[in-house]
């Protein structure tokens, strides 16, 4: 049991000091706390998205107005992780974009520069999730600060679910090899099934449609993501660690659109 719960621990010190600034040690550094990291992945994002919804419910409250709390609640994630799942972004889609065959498409996702195909992405995600929040935010504080929660939770789940047994690592080194094919396919629905089922459970707070929304949210998060995953697959045979980022930041924006079309 003690070591069940030390494995347990380990995990969520991955989970954190892998996908977030906060100052947490990465104590262990091999498969098994990798798996248990991922698993973990989605409380690592409902914490970033907590802190994100707090940052953006603040400055409405405040009385800041709903596109400077959509600006803080996109901005905060950002800070939390530095940047890495945009960084991932662009460089996944100057890779795609690229048009090169695999081994030249991973090339220049290494690079340290980023490509017109990356700007423009960037760019267009960010205005998607400021928009979508800045909508949310103009209905009331609760529900801007509860897609951002929704959207953190739905990013770190895609990383779960692209963890899983059956999708390769592209390369053999980096964070992306470390964490590729850890997570068996089951445990991995499992996770879904219990970060839907808490999501759904705040909406309830909202009446009506509530929790209906929120679960449909992150299920559209999670389709977005397992699209872009499986193009990746296809054009790069496997993920990278930058591929890990563009699947988060797909599933939050697909989220928080699903919540700015549906959530009333």
């Amino acid at each position: 049991m003690s070591s069940h719960h030390s494995s347990g621990r380990a995990g969520i010190r991955f989970a954190f000091g892998t996908l977030t600034v906060l100052p947490v040690r990465v104590t262990r550094w091999d498969r098994d706390t990798a798996r248990a990291g991922m698993r973990w992945a989605p409380l690592a994002g409902l914490v970033v998205g907590l802190c994100a919804g707090a940052a953006g419910g603040l400055l409405l409250l405040l009385g800041g107005g709903p596109l400077l709390a959509a600006v803080a609640s996109a901005a905060v994630p950002a800070v939390l992780t530095r940047g890495l799942h945009l960084d991932g972004l662009a460089d996944t889609a100057d890779g795609l974009g690229s048009g090169r065959p695999a081994e030249d498409a991973l090339q220049i996702m290494k690079r340290s520069d980023i490509g017109p195909f990356g700007v423009a992405t960037l760019v267009l995600v960010l205005l998607a999730q400021v928009a979508a929040l800045y909508g949310l935010y103009g209905r009331g504080w609760m529900y801007g600060a509860t897609a951002a929660a929704t959207a953190g939770a739905a990013a770190r789940l895609a990383l779960t679910l692209a963890s899983r047994t059956a999708v390769p690592a592209a390369r053999p080194e980096g964070l992306g090899a470390m964490v590729a094919a850890t997570v068996p396919a089951r445990q991995a629905l499992g996770v879904a099934l219990l970060v839907t089922a808490v999501v759904a459970a705040w909406g309830t707070l909202f009446g009506g449609y509530g929790a209906l929304r929120l679960a449909l949210a992150v299920l559209a998060g999670a389709a977005a993501a397992e699209l872009l995953l499986r193009h990746c697959v296809r054009r790069f045979g496997g993920v990278t660690g930058d591929v890990f980022g563009a699947i988060a930041e797909t599933a939050a924006t697909a989220a928080l659109i699903a919540l700015a079309v549906g959530f009333r």
